[in-house]
């Protein structure tokens, strides 16, 4: 079996879940390939890992680029000559399929549908290409029921299925909180809510610093950790009214999120939008209880680990922090049902055997026909 994987984005989920899938697939015994963009971690630690790179520059949003990038990436995978190529995100999804245009078997995941992050007329045409995109592509995999189910409500059409997000339950696991604190330079008996990933508009981290006010209100004392870094975090840190308050801190990005859910009370998710957010499955993982917005497959995530509140409602997502804030047994009882909630359903090896399983199909039929 012969497999590319084409990915424009090179840090958080994306590249996590792309770095996951060809790692194991080379495990089985496949030739896999990953054309993504040549700098950056993504392509540092496929090569640790001893998969080929192929360096594709590639913008993340649309525009006048995208032709010279799709005739870039037809050569590529013309020369790689694959059983099947597998197109990882919005970018990905629009060059690839019109490079190949349904000459090999095409898998999409959306990771979140690009006409989820914009508005008006860029949503509605992004909907539109999703649907004619239908027709070049064989398998798209959503990565949660609401995922699944936005994609059928704009008539997307072509065959998919549903395969959630997994982790690593290894490397995240509940540790001792104290020492982690230590290690991160927190505060060791202060209540902690921490936020991890980029920051970015839909990530929403505005949102929670908005709701923080009503949580020092009902918990004082307590601190937030916001980790990661992102093209937002300039603006918020110097616009928004309690980036500089004294319980607000801004470690920057990590290499080790680990350490700041295991040096959590709680992890919160202010996110706008989502398709299957890794960090809540991560904080899970490490037993710590999930507050989140209820956007993309964050009940199917979390489900009785936490908290999931209507979106955009600052009060009821500031409530429910405070209150595994103030009560370290709730707290605690929910992070245990997140550990057990993860090895069940959410473990890696369960996403990548499903992928496998989903692929080899594909090609199988192929070479049938």
């Amino acid at each position: 079996m012969n497999i590319v994987h084409v990915s424009q984005p090179v840090t958080a989920g994306v590249a996590a879940v792309v770095l996951e899938l060809a790692v194991a697939q080379r495990d089985r015994g496949w030739s896999v390939t990953v054309v993504c963009p040549p700098s950056g971690l993504l392509a540092e630690r496929l090569r640790w890992h001893g998969i080929e790179v192929r360096g594709w520059t590639a913008t993340r949003s649309p525009g006048p680029r995208v032709i010279t990038e799709t005739v870039k990436l037809h050569r590529l995978l013309a020369g790689l000559r694959p059983d099947a190529v597998h197109l990882h995100s919005s970018k990905a999804g629009l060059a690839g399929r019109l490079a190949l245009r349904g000459k090999l078997p095409t898998v999409f995941q959306p990771h979140l549908w690009s006409f989820e992050t914009v508005r008006g007329p860029l949503s509605r045409a992004s909907a539109t290409w999703e649907r004619l995109a239908s027709r070049w592509t064989d398998l798209v995999v959503c990565v949660s029921d609401d995922e699944l189910a936005a994609g059928r409500k704009a008539k997307v059409t072509a065959d998919a299925e549903v395969v959630c997000n997994g982790v690593d339950t290894t490397r995240f696991a509940p540790r001792d909180r104290t020492t982690a604190r230590r290690r991160l330079g927190l505060p060791e008996r202060a209540p902690i809510a921490v936020c991890v990933g980029r920051l970015a508009e839909l990530k929403g981290q505005d949102q929670l610093l908005s709701a923080w006010p009503e949580v020092l209100r009902r918990v004082p004392g307590a601190q937030l950790v916001l980790a990661g870094d992102g093209p937002m975090g300039p603006v918020w840190r110097d616009r928004h009214p309690m980036a500089a308050h004294g319980s607000v801190r801004w470690p920057g990005h990590t290499d080790d999120p680990a350490a700041f859910y295991t040096a959590a009370d709680v992890v919160v998710l202010p996110s706008r939008a989502e398709g299957m957010a890794l960090v809540p499955l991560e904080a899970m993982a490490c037993a710590r209880p999930v507050v989140a917005f209820d956007v993309g497959g964050m009940r199917q995530s979390v489900a009785d680990a936490g908290s999931v509140v209507p979106p955009g409602d600052l009060d009821t997502l500031a409530v429910a922090v405070a209150a595994r804030l103030a009560e370290p047994e709730l707290a605690r009882l929910e992070g245990d049902r997140g550990r057990r909630r993860v090895e069940l359903s959410f473990d890696r090896r369960r996403m990548t055997d499903q992928i496998a399983v989903l692929v080899e199909k594909l090609v199988m039929e192929e070479r049938i026909r």
